[in-house]
Formats: structure tokens, C-alpha cells, sequence
């Protein structure tokens, strides 16, 4: 092992992203700290002094110190945090069920946040560090029936920058991964629905679920390049603030930012008419 190699940390590392990120940071040999609910999903890492497996629930503050607490016995330190734990509930706003609503905000957003707190005071320590957080094309662009999924990556998107103009002047370093549709566990068993659907919305939300429900596994996205593709930002000296991943990806936001500026343009005068008329 070599003891200058980098330390990662990574959540959610049982599938999808998270399994593919692991395996790409083990075979280079580089040291890890790979986390799970279920540890026991982590079987296949185990073995060596490069690679640490620890229980994590992202929801529970003293699991989140537990483990930073044990990567810094072993490691001495964390250079990059991947904020990849995360699942998706589909449903109209109308129709979202309060309970697992909160729920959905507890991990995607409030357990990235904790952990993202207790990993940061040995980063500024150093001057050093990458955090990673995983949001999806999902922060970027609304959809029907994924309103409040959305709501979650939105609120990461705005966490996200926040942090990076926080912290860059201490040396760590900010990416924010927006996948498109990938093949990984998202639109499979991870997916949560709502119990009672509302016929009203069958031709928006419900459209929605059942083109989710049905392109699961055949998606264009692959995780093993996506995993790559990560690991190149976090080598870059210019890494992005924003990784946008997939061409699906790309052509969603492409449409909205043209969207945008269009209506920018049509509301300009309106926009402007607001301020004070001697405002500058």
C-alpha cells in the first residue's frame, strides 16, 4: 500500500455508482473507506490494509461519526468524500406521502450534509481535500412525478455551490455529479412510489413513472465509465464544479438553459421594471 496514495471515502457503496467507484479506486491500489447500510453487500473488497468496509447509515449522526472517527485511525485523514447514498420516490406533488417525503430529504440531503460536516474540519486542517456530491440531471431540470426528488438535488445543487465558494480559499475542492439515466439500481429495487395514485395526473406523473418503470436496465448510461469519469475530475489541477454525465444528460439541460435565455429576453423589460427607477 502506498501510504501517499489518496484516502477516499465513498457512501452507498452496495450498488450502482457507489459499487463502481469502489471497484475503480481498488484497482488502483489506492486506500478506501467503503461504506454501506449493509456492510455485508461489501464482501467482495474485503481483504488488505488499503481497504476499510464501515456500517453507514447517512441518517444517523453517531454512524457518520463512527466512521469518520475509524477512517482517521486507520488512515489518518480523508482526501476525497464521495456523497454518493441517495434513492428516488416517484409521485405528483399532489399526491407525495409527507412521511416519505421527509424520509427521501433525511438521506439525499441532511445525511450528505452531516457527513459533509464531519469530514470538513480535518480537511481544513490539511488546506486539502475534494468533496463529491452526487446530485443527477434531476437538480438541474424538473420532471413530472419526481417533483420532490427533484427537490432534493435541487437543495444539494445550492448546498453544493455554496460549499465550493466557502471552502475553495481553503484548498478543498467542490464537484457536483449530474447524472442523466444510467443503469444502476435508481429505477429499480431503490425506487420508492406512492401508495394511492391520482387518475388527474396518469398523462404527466404517471406517464413518467411507467417510462422510468419500463427503460430500467436498458438505459444509456454505463456506471463503470461514469465512475471514470469522476475519478478524472478529482485527478484534474481545474476540476468542474459541475460534472454533467451522459448525452442525455447534456441535451436536457442544453434545452432548458435555451429555454431560459429565451425567457430571460421576453421578460427582460418586466425583470428590470422592478427596481427602484433610480437604482443604477
Amino acid at each position: 500500500m502506498a501510504q501517499d496514495s489518496p484516502v477516499w471515502f465513498i457512501t452507498g457503496c452496495s450498488t450502482g455508482f457507489g459499487k463502481e467507484l469502489a471497484r475503480a479506486v481498488m484497482r488502483r491500489g489506492w486506500r478506501a473507506v467503503l461504506t454501506a447500510r449493509r456492510p455485508e453487500t461489501l464482501a467482495e473488497f474485503t481483504g488488505g490494509d488499503h481497504c476499510l468496509i464501515a456500517p453507514l447509515d447517512v441518517t444517523s449522526n453517531d454512524q457518520i461519526a463512527a466512521a469518520v472517527q475509524a477512517a482517521d485511525a486507520r488512515f489518518g485523514r480523508i482526501d476525497v468524500l464521495v456523497n454518493n447514498a441517495g434513492y428516488g420516490y416517484l409521485s405528483a406533488v399532489e399526491e407525495g406521502e409527507d412521511a416519505e417525503v421527509r424520509t427521501m430529504f433525511e438521506t439525499n440531503l441532511f445525511g450528505l450534509a452531516a457527513l459533509t460536516k464531519a469530514v470538513l474540519p480535518g480537511m481544513r486542517a490539511r488546506r486539502h481535500g475534494h468533496i463529491i456530491n452526487f446530485s443527477s440531471i434531476g437538480g438541474l431540470v424538473g420532471f413530472p412525478g419526481i417533483g420532490y426528488y427533484n427537490a432534493t438535488k435541487f437543495a444539494v445543487e445550492g448546498l453544493s455551490e455554496a460549499l465550493a465558494k466557502e471552502t475553495a480559499p481553503l484548498g478543498i475542492k467542490v464537484t457536483i455529479v449530474e447524472p442523466g439515466p444510467f443503469r444502476t439500481d435508481w429505477a429499480g429495487r431503490s425506487l420508492k412510489m406512492p401508495r394511492v395514485a391520482i387518475d388527474d395526473y396518469a398523462e404527466t406523473a404517471g406517464k413518467r413513472r411507467q417510462m422510468i418503470h419500463d427503460y430500467s436496465g436498458s438505459q444509456p448510461g454505463d456506471p463503470v465509465r461514469a465512475a471514470e469519469a469522476v475519478i478524472r475530475a478529482t485527478q484534474s489541477p481545474n476540476p468542474p464544479l459541475h460534472l454533467v454525465l451522459g448525452r442525455a444528460a447534456l441535451d436536457m439541460l442544453r434545452t432548458k438553459l435555451d429555454a431560459l435565455q429565451a425567457e430571460l429576453a421576453a421578460w427582460e423589460k418586466i425583470s428590470l421594471g422592478a427596481d427602484f427607477p433610480d437604482a443604477g
